[in-house]
């Protein structure tokens, strides 16, 4: 049984990971962090990852960038394995996590859904056979209560892309006040907020008179609840390093490999 603690416990992300976790037999909610320190359930929630009343197995965190130093600090004093899905990370605070996961096991990635790390290995698919010949754009949609833009996924699905593409492209967030054409080697992405859409993301490649268009649509946040649950069942007496979606689905795969031969 892995003993989870939720960081940002009373937010839209935490109230979903704990009534998912209600009906799983293989972990359970110990205590919860946030500011708000609401009482919404059976779990103790502290203000302050500090003062959580006992140490759990992993922590998952869905709350804010500045948690991160707090967490990182408990991490590394308790040895306690970090899930961290919360978006809108600097180049500065994403090297302390990857400095953090030298001493740790860190669970790191924009997006918790398996479908969008799907989407991002078709689009590195579709850049190995189309790069260089099609313009790259993406487009992200968000509820209009969603801060950063663009979205921690659109830039990890650039950054996938761009790597297959040997790094020379440069992402273009805007181009009203740019009055020239498109250069061909940059990858635009665009953000739309508006009501409550939980997540889309569309990656259009476009050449001479065809356009292909990979796209995933979540339907709700237990999408990403899932697979952040998933993640800290996953990384629960890991040893220390950098893990990510990738690392859960091998390992996944294997492990279903492995029980089908036992039956055969």
């Amino acid at each position: 049984m892995t003993e989870i603690a939720i960081t940002g416990a009373c937010g839209r992300m935490g109230r979903v990971i704990a009534g998912l976790v209600k009906d799983r037999a293989d972990c359970e909610i110990i205590a919860g962090v946030d500011v708000a320190g609401e009482q919404y359930s059976d779990f103790p929630i502290v203000k302050k990852v500090f003062d959580l009343p006992k140490k759990p197995d992993v922590i998952i965190d869905f709350s804010h960038p500045s948690a991160l130093p707090d967490l990182l600090s408990y991490g590394k004093m308790n040895n306690v394995p970090l899930v961290l899905a919360t978006t809108g990370y600097t180049d500065e605070e994403r090297a302390q996590i990857t400095a953090a996961s030298a001493q740790i096991p860190v669970f790191f990635t924009f997006n918790m859904s398996l479908g969008i790390n799907l989407l991002v290995e078709l689009a590195r698919k579709a850049t190995q056979i189309l790069g260089g010949q099609f313009d790259i754009e993406i487009v992200e949609k968000h509820h209009n209560q969603k801060k950063d833009a663009p979205s921690g996924t659109a830039i990890m699905i650039a950054e996938a892309i761009n790597e297959e593409l040997g790094g020379k492209d440069h992402f273009v967030y805007d181009r009203h006040s740019v009055r020239k054409p498109r250069d061909k080697d940059e990858i635009g992405m665009h953000a739309i907020r508006g009501g409550t859409i939980v997540g889309e993301h569309d990656i259009i490649f476009a050449g001479h008179d065809e356009v292909i268009t990979l796209s995933h649509s979540a339907q709700s946040r237990e999408v990403f609840a899932n697979g952040a649950v998933n993640a800290a069942v996953f990384l629960a007496g890991k040893p220390a390093g950098m893990y990510a979606m990738s690392d859960l689905i091998k390992e996944t795969s294997y492990e279903k490999s492995i029980d089908k031969s036992d039956k055969n």
